[in-house]
């Protein structure tokens, strides 16, 4: 008897997901607990494993349908497994016909422009893998459909007096636009923007940024740094301890609303936004003022890493107290960064550029930074955000007060 394939429960307050792509194609076999199926949710994206050893006999839920914890979305044939151990010769299991009536398996793109240009799925040829239609192939039916259509001649109207005005023909625009149906992790980011922007009072406030001392100690320390920790010195760590010296001053940007209470946070989980295989995600670096600077790269390393793969958990995640983004990397200069709520505070860097500045009356060129602090004015005073932004320009500036806890 057939396995079923079923989508497992993944966290608390997930209901569906999205079958992002297969593993294994219809008569692979597949091992006990082999990765089988690529799942997205709003938050991560989960591998989910093969129950049983077998032949993958059925995938009822194709590349790019939403499905619900609990459904059945393929089965394995374990006893076709167990045969084909036995007949080492015998063909592989043949792919399971699609129920009567079921649409031709489609990529989400392709359904998109067949309902666009009202074309029938049934009267496409896939040219994927599998058969699959893809958005290419409709394409191509709209245009043979439009290169076969004879247009009928207008009929002549007869004119008594001046010219006759020229015909102008509306040729068909084919594949100018493209109708993608957003993933349950975009449209979990843009409801919490939006969440965000309408149940904060958010108010950013900015400051620049020396960055010539830190500058200094890397190049200084940098190479023993990595002989030492096997891992590179960047930028990061020391705004990550820096954010945190200041949250130990100013608590009210380590807190939160809750109702009409103020919830005081005594530890340091802080995110740190990065840009994941599906789109900015924000893994959280737990206890950041219980780590050296050492721990705190390995552990951006570790969580950037698993971002690109989109292989972060849901505990990757959670739990955060305050965020650091850096736009910087991708070349922005300033920027008014979004709250992450419930949390009262973001931290937005930005690239870095030599300056003119003035130090000690004569100008010298710097590396300079713009900070940008995005805080909840229902609870952070605006006197307390600058002084915030302050104490993380000064451990900045001199690192040494990091090293020496002033």
């Amino acid at each position: 008897m057939p396995t079923s394939i079923t989508v497992p429960a993944i966290g608390e307050s997930i209901s569906e997901a999205l079958i992002a792509r297969w593993l294994k194609p219809v008569g692979a076999s597949v091992e006990r607990d082999e990765p089988l199926v690529e799942l997205e949710t709003d938050k991560v994206t989960v591998e989910i494993p093969a129950p049983v050893a077998g032949i993958l006999s059925r995938q009822s839920a194709p590349q790019g349908a939403t499905v619900a914890i609990g459904q059945a979305i393929g089965e394995i044939d374990a006893a076709a497994s167990s045969l084909s151990q036995a007949a080492p010769n015998a063909p592989a299991v043949a792919p399971a016909p699609a129920p009567p009536g079921a649409p031709p398996p489609a990529v989400p793109s392709a359904r998109a422009e067949a309902v666009r240009a009202g074309v029938d799925l049934d009267t496409v040829a896939g040219s994927g893998r599998g058969g699959r239609i893809l958005k290419e192939d409709v394409q191509r039916v709209v245009a043979s459909q439009t290169s076969s259509a004879t247009p009928t001649p207008p009929t002549p109207t007869p004119v008594t007096q001046g010219p006759v005005p020229p015909v102008r023909v509306q040729e068909p625009q084919v594949g100018r636009e493209e109708v993608v149906v957003m993933t349950p992790l975009r449209r979990r980011v843009a409801e919490r923007l939006l969440a965000a922007q309408q149940t904060t009072a958010s108010l950013t406030t900015f400051n620049e940024v020396d960055m010539s001392a830190v500058y200094r100690l890397r190049a200084a320390h940098k190479d023993r740094f990595q002989e030492v920790h096997g891992v590179k010195l960047g930028f990061m760590s020391f705004f990550v301890k820096a954010a945190v010296a200041a949250l130990k001053e100013f608590r009210g940007l380590n807190a939160e609303v809750r109702e009409e209470s103020v919830v005081y946070k005594n530890y340091y989980n802080v995110g740190v936004a990065v840009g994941g295989g599906k789109g900015l995600v924000v893994p959280v670096i737990r206890d950041a003022d219980r780590l050296g600077f050492a721990a705190i790269e390995k552990e951006i390393g570790r969580l950037a890493a698993r971002a690109r793969d989109s292989k972060l958990t849901l505990e990757d995640l959670g739990g955060g107290t305050f965020t650091i983004s850096n736009g910087g990397i991708y070349g922005s200069m300033l920027s008014t960064p979004i709250l992450n709520p419930p949390q009262t505070g973001i931290l937005g860097l930005h690239n870095i550029v030599e300056r003119p500045v003035v130090i000690d009356g004569k100008v010298e060129v710097r590396p300079v930074m713009y900070l940008a602090l995005t805080y909840d004015h229902r609870l952070v005073d605006g006197r307390e955000a600058v002084q915030f932004l302050v104490r993380v320009k000064q451990c900045i500036e001199a690192p040494d007060r990091l090293l020496l806890e002033i």
